[in-house]
C-alpha cells in the first residue's frame, strides 16, 4: 500500500523522551531504537512542509500517576528536568512544529495527545483530516492518542517501524495494535508513506 502525503495530514511523535527511554525513571525496551526511523518520518513531513507536532509529558512534582500520590507509576518526565527532555537525537525542526505537553495538572492523567491540550484545535485550524502516529508506549500513549484521533474524526496511520511499548503484560503491545487497528487505524511502514 502507498500513501501520498497531502496538506490534510500531520505527524504526531509521541513521548520520546529522555525518562521513558533506557536508563530512564519509565523506560519502554529498546524505545531509543525508533529514534533513527521516527527522524526519517520528521524529515519527510518537514520537507513537504506538513506539521509535526511532539507530545510529551510534562508533569508537576506532586502528579497523582507518581507511586508516592498513589498511582502506578514512578516519578518520571518531571517539569524541566533532565528526564522531561526529549531524546538527544531526535530530530526537531527548526520551524513548522509544535510542542504538546499533557499531564500537566497534578490531578489529571494523560495517556492521550489530546487530553487536556490545545492539539485537536490546532490540527482543526491547520485543515489536517489524517494524522500519522508513532513513539512511545506503544500500549499507552501510542494507542490513546490513536484512538482519541479517531474519536475525534481523525483518519490515523500508526507508524508500525515507529513504535515500541512497555509490556507491563507480556502481549500488551501486541493487543494495543489489534485494538487500535480494530478502531480503524491503518498501519504502515515508512516505505509505503510518500
Amino acid at each position: 500500500m502507498k500513501i501520498r502525503l497531502t496538506v490534510k495530514d500531520a505527524l504526531i511523535v509521541v513521548d520520546m523522551q529522555r525518562d521513558f527511554m533506557p536508563g530512564g525513571a519509565l523506560p519502554v525496551q529498546e524505545g531509543d531504537k525508533i529514534v533513527p526511523r521516527l527522524n526519517q518520518y520528521i524529515r519527510l513531513f518537514f520537507e513537504r512542509g506538513l506539521p509535526v507536532f511532539f507530545t510529551r509529558d510534562w508533569h508537576p512534582p506532586n502528579h497523582i500517576s507518581f507511586k508516592d500520590q498513589g498511582g502506578v507509576w514512578p516519578p518520571h518526565c518531571v517539569q524541566d528536568t533532565e528526564g522531561a527532555k526529549f531524546h538527544p537525537d531526535l530530530y526537531i525542526p527548526p520551524d513548522n512544529r509544535f510542542i504538546i505537553s499533557k499531564g500537566t495538572s497534578k490531578d489529571f492523567d494523560a495517556y492521550s495527545g489530546f487530553q487536556g491540550t490545545m492539539l485537536d484545535q490546532l490540527l482543526k485550524e491547520r485543515g489536517i483530516r489524517r494524522v500519522f502516529v508513532g513513539g512511545v508506549a506503544t500500549d499507552y500513549c501510542v494507542k490513546n492518542t490513536v484512538l482519541g484521533a479517531i474519536n475525534l474524526g481523525y483518519e490515523a496511520f500508526l507508524l508500525l517501524d515507529g513504535i515500541k511499548g512497555v509490556d507491563v503484560k507480556q502481549g500488551d503491545s501486541e493487543r494495543a495494535i489489534e485494538d487500535m487497528l480494530g478502531a480503524g487505524a491503518i498501519g504502515v511502514e515508512y516505505e509505503e508513506v510518500r
